[in-house]
C-alpha cells in the first residue's frame, strides 16, 4: 500500500507546483507520477497568475483525464477555478450575500462582472439608479466609461448547465433590503394569499418579492405535478399568487407556496380507488423495499416486498420485473401521505372473498344493464 489515491475524471485536487515551465506546469496530485498543465489548458490561465506562480504552491486544480496515452495526468487549473467558482456563486445565491466586484466590460444589454472568476452579468433594468443616471443615449457604448468602476451586486439567478449567471445591482444594498424586509414581515399573515414577482430561480426553488420582502418557494410546493427545477413553470419576472406558509420572524424567512393554491390531482385521482378492490398496475421501477406500480390514471402505488410473494424473498427482482402488467389489491390509502399501498399476495386471499364477489356481480349487473339498454333502444329504432 502506498497510500497514493489515484485521481478519477473530474475531480478536483488540490496539487502543489512541482515545477514551470513555458510550455507546461507540472502539478504534484497524489498520484503515481506528476499532473501536467499544458497546451490550451495552460494558455487559458490569465498571464498574471502564472506570472505569481511559484514552485510549492498550492493551487486547485481539476482532472481532465486521470491518465493519457503517455500515462500522464491531465490537470485544468482554469476549470478547477470554474468549478468552485459555481459552488460558491450558488452558496451566495441561497444566502442573498452580496458581492463586490469590477465592471470588466458591457454590452447593448447591460455590465459584465466578474464574480470568483465567472461571467456575471446585469441587465440594464438591474443596474442602481445612481449609475443609470450617469449614462446617456442608447447605444452599446454608453456603458464604457463604466469600465474599472466598483459595483456591489446580488446574484439572482444562477444556471451552471447554460452557463449563465445573472446579477442585480438594485437588490445588493443590505441595509435597504433587510429594513425593509423586516416591516414587511411584520405586516405579512401566515396562511393569507398574496401577489408576488419572481425574482431569483436556483435547483432548490424560487425566490418571490411580496411588498419588498423575498419569501422562498421550495421545488416541493412549486406544483403538485413532478418538477425537477422551478425553471421548468417559473422564471424571473414572472406574476404569482402565493399562500404564505411559514414566517421565521427571527431568522427573517418567509415560506411560500404555489401548490397550495391549486386543487391537488392526486386526491381526484385516487378516489376511483377503494381498499381491497383488484387493479391492473405496470411495475414501473424497483427498490430493495418494493416494487413501484403505475395505476390507471397515471397514479402510483408501492407493493412493499413483504406483499410480494407468500415466500420470503432478499429482493423484488426474484419475483417481478420493471415492465410486468400485474393484477394487484389496494391494501392501504393514505391521503395525507399520498400513498397507495398494493399487494400481489394477497390477490387470491381468501379474506376478499366476499369483497370480490359483490364485485364481480355489480359488474355483471353493469353489463346486463347496458345490454338491456341497448336492446330496448333498438327495438325503438326497428318499431
Amino acid at each position: 500500500d502506498t497510500g497514493l489515491e489515484f485521481p478519477s475524471q473530474g475531480e478536483i485536487r488540490t496539487g502543489v507546483i512541482a515545477s514551470i515551465s513555458s510550455s507546461q506546469l507540472l502539478v504534484s496530485v497524489g498520484a503515481k507520477s506528476e499532473g501536467v498543465i499544458t497546451g490550451r489548458e495552460l494558455d487559458q490561465i490569465p498571464v498574471s497568475e502564472r506570472e505569481a506562480f511559484k514552485v510549492g504552491q498550492e493551487i486547485p486544480v481539476y482532472v481532465v483525464n486521470p491518465e493519457d496515452q503517455y500515462g500522464n495526468v491531465v490537470l485544468s487549473y482554469v476549470r478547477a477555478r470554474e468549478a468552485m467558482g459555481w459552488e460558491v456563486v450558488e452558496k451566495m445565491q441561497e444566502t442573498g450575500d452580496t458581492f463586490d466586484g469590477l465592471v470588466e466590460g458591457y454590452n447593448k444589454g447591460g455590465l459584465i462582472v466578474l464574480v470568483h472568476g465567472l461571467r456575471g452579468f446585469v441587465p440594464a433594468s438591474q443596474i442602481g439608479m445612481a449609475r443609470r443616471t450617469q449614462v446617456q443615449g442608447d447605444t452599446p457604448d454608453r456603458w464604457a466609461k463604466q469600465i474599472g468602476e466598483t459595483i456591489s451586486v446580488r446574484i439572482i439567478e444562477v444556471d451552471r448547465a447554460r452557463r449563465r449567471l445573472i446579477l442585480s445591482e438594485r437588490s445588493a444594498n443590505p441595509e435597504t433590503r433587510q429594513s425593509i424586509k423586516e416591516r414587511v414581515i411584520d405586516e405579512l399573515e401566515e396562511g393569507k394569499v398574496y401577489t408576488g414577482r419572481v425574482t431569483s430561480v436556483a435547483d432548490f426553488g424560487a425566490f418571490v418579492n411580496i411588498n419588498g420582502a423575498d419569501g422562498l418557494v421550495h421545488l416541493s410546493e412549486v406544483s403538485w405535478e413532478r418538477v425537477q427545477h422551478p425553471g421548468e413553470v417559473l422564471k424571473v419576472g414572472d406574476e404569482v399568487q402565493v399562500k404564505i406558509i411559514g414566517i421565521d420572524r427571527e431568522k427573517k424567512r418567509i415560506g411560500l407556496s404555489i401548490k397550495a393554491l391549486q386543487e391537488d390531482p392526486w386526491q381526484d385521482k385516487v378516489g376511483t380507488f377503494k381498499v381491497g378492490q383488484l387493479t391492473e398496475g405496470v411495475i414501473t421501477r424497483l427498490t430493495k423495499f418494493g416494487a413501484f406500480a403505475r395505476l390507471e390514471g397515471d397514479i402510483e402505488g408501492l407493493v412493499h416486498i413483504s406483499e410480494l410473494s407468500e415466500n420470503r424473498i432478499n429482493h423484488p427482482k426474484e419475483a417481478v420485473k420493471e415492465g410486468d402488467t400485474l393484477t394487484l389489491r389496494v391494501i392501504r390509502i393514505d391521503s395525507d401521505q399520498r400513498r397507495i399501498g398494493l399487494s400481489l399476495r394477497k390477490v387470491d386471499s381468501a379474506a376478499y372473498t366476499d369483497l370480490d364477489m359483490k364485485s364481480l356481480t355489480a359488474e355483471l349487473d353493469d353489463e346486463f344493464s347496458e345490454q338491456a339498454e341497448d336492446e330496448q333502444a333498438q327495438d325503438q329504432a326497428e318499431g
